[in-house]
């Protein structure tokens, strides 16, 4: 960007995007960011093709107000797309590239895209909807050879020639704070995805306070500007989470992986010395159980879990190759995060069972986020450890509501507080856990049962490597709890039985962890639990597919 001089109006000062990067511009040129074995460059680049970038968009006809539309892998384009977007006055649309080709046509058509930047490996599924949008102008191409496919006529330009051809030094307008900066649907409810918008106010915010909750803590999982970050949840994701403004805004090394290849993550986690990560359990289970972890050092490496609740037997799994876990939570809706489950120092010198107990929590709040934990009627309830309710939220940087959905909009917000859905508990140290989602919870013979207090409980059988418990139709009890259960894959030989598991449940019943009515009747093994585009489990499907088992 340009140097201004003074010219001694008054400046109000905004809380934009574009500020996030005054820091780093200072302190970190010299820093490294990495995209797989692909790109090295430093901070002082990405500021140039940051600047680049936004004049590229330009001479390309992107206006303030535009939607440019990014299809990509976890990439240092992504990066420099995350602020040159925005800082223009335009807005980011992260695309879910997972979701069915009906699905991208609706939510592009919906959020009123005029540019695309796509990776070549999606130009078939851009294709297969292109005649189908009614807004888009412009295809930009992304291509790790840097040139289009020479049979290709879908894109009218490609992302590293038109950074050349652009200026290093254009100057982002001065922005008001509440213009919006970003938006992207949810996924896994149902009808149509619903959109969600945050504006650089709302970002700027949330970097801010996420930053205070993973630096300011004495926690093992504490983030410093010598760690070397890597996001393994993709980038369209709720803005990873947020946790590329927080790196850059620090000026910490960043590692990109492109496309999740596990001896690629591997790789860069041992190569690049990666410290810091996040990632969904189904990513961590994954990485956990390959052979080659339990060959290399992990000890260095810290991940914040979420998107799904992290059971106390994955966790265990992660410490025991030394990795540092903990939990997160959020939601599209909530920028996304709501709460991390720091240790606090009291609890330093816990062992690792007693470790585990703590981070598998849903977290404490962020500082500005306000929880309560409300009965059906709205009312508050204590903060007791024990009383379960509905966890309502609010925070300066939630979605204000679904883009053009006044009505569901409406709901999100009824009371003034934004309803999660979950069903949870807070307790006198300040950490909430959620128990369910207020649509997986089992009723049965009149209670509720926590299908997440079986998922967590059939963790602890040293054969199981993830399960799934879901309520399924019961003549007599209204509902029963049953679950689906993937072994590891030394015990597939078919020496584990439903009854063995059964027994495991029945001895944590015994052991408290779970009511002796939540004990499972059911058992069914199986090769693999389904999952949504985010990895998440499931649960629509499987009770499609399981709702009859008797």
């Amino acid at each position: 960007m340009k140097e201004k001089s003074l010219n001694g109006h008054q400046y109000g000062f905004q809380l934009t995007i574009k500020e996030l990067l005054n820091g780093p511009r200072l302190t970190a040129g010299s820093q490294e960011i990495v995209y797989r074995n692909k790109m090295r460059y430093t901070y002082n680049d990405l500021f140039a093709r940051i600047n680049r970038l936004g004049s590229a968009l330009t001479r390309l006809g992107v206006k303030k107000g535009d939607t440019v539309a990014v299809f990509d892998y976890d990439s240092h384009r992504y990066l420099e797309s995350f602020f040159a977007i925005p800082m223009m006055g335009a807005v980011l649309f992260t695309v879910n590239w997972r979701l069915s080709p009906d699905q991208l046509e609706y939510t592009m058509n919906h959020a009123e895209a005029n540019v695309i930047l796509i990776n070549a490996d999606f130009l078939p599924l851009l294709a297969s909807i292109r005649s189908k949008l009614k807004s888009v102008r412009k295809v930009v191409l992304l291509s790790d050879n840097n040139e289009l496919p020479a049979t290709d006529g879908a894109c009218d330009a490609e992302y590293e020639a038109i950074l050349a051809a652009a200026s290093p030094d254009f100057d982002f307008p001065d922005l008001d704070e509440d213009t919006k900066a970003t938006t992207f649907y949810t996924t896994g409810t149902i009808g149509l995805p619903k959109g969600v918008y945050f504006t650089h106010r709302q970002i700027v915010l949330h970097t801010m306070s996420v930053c205070i909750a993973i630096t300011a803590h004495d926690s093992p999982l504490r983030f410093s500007t010598s760690d070397v970050y890597m996001p393994i949840t993709p980038l369209f994701h709720v803005h990873a989470w947020g946790f590329p403004f927080i790196a850059t805004m620090m000026g910490v090394k960043q590692v990109y992986p492109g496309k999740y290849e596990p001896e690629m993550l591997i790789k860069l986690i041992v190569g690049e010395k990666v410290t810091y990560s996040h990632c969904v359990p189904t990513i961590l289970q994954m990485l956990v159980a390959s052979p080659i972890a339990k060959k290399i050092d992990l000890s260095h490496w810290k991940v914040i879990i979420g998107g799904a609740r992290l059971s106390k037997g994955l966790a265990m799994a992660g410490m025991e190759l030394g990795i540092q876990i903990m939990a997160g939570y959020g939601m599209s809706e909530t920028c996304p995060v709501i709460s991390v489950a720091n240790l606090k120092p009291s609890m330093k010198h816990y062992d690792n069972e007693q470790k585990s107990d703590i981070v598998i929590k849903t977290g404490m709040p962020l500082t500005l986020v306000d929880v309560r934990i409300v009965d059906p009627m709205g009312n508050f309830l204590p903060n007791d450890g024990q009383t379960t309710g509905e966890i309502v939220v609010r925070a300066p940087w939630f979605t204000k509501g679904y883009y053009k959905d006044p009505e569901k909009s409406e709901e999100l917000w009824r009371g003034g507080w934004l309803h999660t859905g979950d069903v949870g508990y807070m307790d006198s140290e300040g950490y909430i856990q959620i128990t369910d989602r207020l649509k997986d919870v089992i009723k049965t013979g009149g209670e509720w049962v926590s299908s997440l207090d079986l998922e967590n409980a059939i963790s602890l059988h040293g054969a199981v490597e993830e399960g799934a418990a879901i309520g399924i139709p019961d003549a007599k009890w209204g509902e029963r709890p049953m679950l689906l259960v993937v072994l590891k894959p030394q015990f597939r030989d078919g020496g584990i039985t439903p009854e063995e598991l059964k027994t495991h449940m029945q001895k944590c019943a015994d052991q408290g962890k779970i009511p002796r009515y939540a004990i499972p009747d059911q058992y069914i093994i199986t090769d693999n639990i389904p999952k949504t585009s985010l990895g998440k489990t499931d649960k629509k499907q499987i009770r499609a597919t399981y709702a009859t088992v008797t």
